[in-house]
């Protein structure tokens, strides 16, 4: 699995011939794949920025390489300038993004690369940015330098699929997870559900965690579990917690407030909260958010205000009823779906997803673009929703 904390060692150099790569397109290929291979290092980091790589070649040989490290750093272009020094002068820069056109809390990386000498860029994927847009590479061209485009075009999409929505959607990625047993339950009927997963699964869901702005559960799953929801990982960064609680009744002791975390912790309850309970939460160290004016939190009023607060993302764990909540709604672009190896039974044991569920197969939404892989015992299956189009010949 590719590391998702930055490497503070920077790749080693690597020679590539393009006679053994069988021609230039190839090499092309070679390159900007280290591009995107630097840009991972910073997953879960840049946000709300996008994970961007850059690699800069000249007779034959990669003289410089850097990547975007958080948000308000040097971008991926300008270190790999000053990595590569003089040697910039007549080279060509493979980058993952188009490079940016404007000056936000950094300077245009076009002006950079102008001013190194680069004669020819080798650009993975536009920005979507519509401050960028096809900008930067306009901006390149005007200034006499070679622009090529779309090499590794849908590697460099999916590796920024969150920044493509929060940038031209205003609204986070929402990635729904779950860990089922092999007849769908998350819980016995007792509600004990450590561990229906084996290790492997929950070290990957840690991974999530550390790679996603937030992390998002109901009332019940506090009351229940009492989770800490932190990446308990080496190295790894809390996610901000969001707990969906329409009238504020989260214990001020839950372990969510009580624990050592730099990450805030948010509740989203409803006009119909009490001020008692939201004060109780306020002085427990919530910050509270209201949306809709009740029973229920307006999920799509919380994606719209979780966007403006730059949380570009959000990973779901809820219950079933969370679950069928944000299905309900559509709001879900991803699933990880971890299947175990066992069967819990029973007819009052939750499963994944609760709710009323759909009258009509036709009505039921799909996974696309689907992937299966093995986690030691386990089974985890990752795939982007689509929801079926409503039928009118009726």
């Amino acid at each position: 699995m590719q590391a998702l904390v930055p490497s503070a060692k920077v790749a080693p150099r690597l020679v590539y011939a393009p006679d053994r790569l069988g021609g230039h397109a190839l090499a092309d290929r070679e390159y900007m794949q280290l591009a995107l291979d630097l840009a991972v290092r910073a997953r879960g980091r840049t946000s709300p920025n996008p994970m961007v790589g850059s690699v800069i070649v000249r007779d034959g040989a990669i003289v410089g390489q850097g990547w975007h490290h958080r948000a308000s750093e040097p971008h991926a272009e300008v270190l790999a300038l000053r990595d590569a020094g003089e040697a910039a002068r007549g080279s060509t820069m493979y980058v993952s993004l188009e490079p940016c056109c404007h000056t936000g809390r950094t300077g245009p990386c076009t002006e950079a690369v102008i001013g190194a000498g680069v004669s020819k860029v080798v650009v993975a994927m536009r920005d979507p940015n519509p401050l960028v847009a096809g900008k930067g590479i306009t901006r390149l061209r005007e200034a006499g330098i070679e622009v090529e485009e779309n090499i590794l075009e849908s590697e460099a999409m999916l590796l920024n699929e969150v920044f493509i929505k929060f940038i031209t959607k205003k609204l986070p990625f929402v990635v729904l997870k779950a860990a089922v047993s092999l007849d769908g339950k998350i819980a016995t009927r007792t509600g004990d559900s450590r561990w229906i997963t084996g290790p492997e699964s929950r070290e990957y869901g840690h991974r999530l965690r550390d790679t996603y702005d937030a992390i998002l559960v109901g009332v019940g799953t506090v009351r229940q579990d009492d989770p800490s929801l932190t990446a308990r990982l080496p190295g790894a960064r809390d996610p901000v917690r969001i707990i969906l609680d329409g009238r504020a009744t989260t214990s001020p002791k839950a372990r969510v407030f009580t624990q050592d975390s730099d990450a805030p912790t948010l509740v989203a309850v409803t006009g119909a909260a009490p001020e008692a309970n939201t004060n109780t939460l306020k002085s427990a160290g919530a910050e509270i958010i209201v949306a809709g004016e009740g029973p229920r939190v307006d999920l799509a009023e919380l994606m719209r205000e979780l966007a403006t607060r730059r949380i570009s993302s959000v990973l779901i764990e809820g219950g079933g009823e969370v679950h069928a909540s944000f299905i309900a709604a559509e709001l879900p672009d991803k699933v990880v779906w971890f299947i175990a190896p066992k069967i819990i039974g029973g007819a009052r044991a939750p499963g994944a997803v609760a709710g009323t569920g759909a009258q009509r197969m036709a009505d039921v939404p799909l996974l696309d673009k689907v992937s299966v892989r093995r986690l030691g015992q386990d089974i985890c299956i990752e795939g982007y929703f689509t929801h079926p189009v409503a039928d009118r010949s009726e």
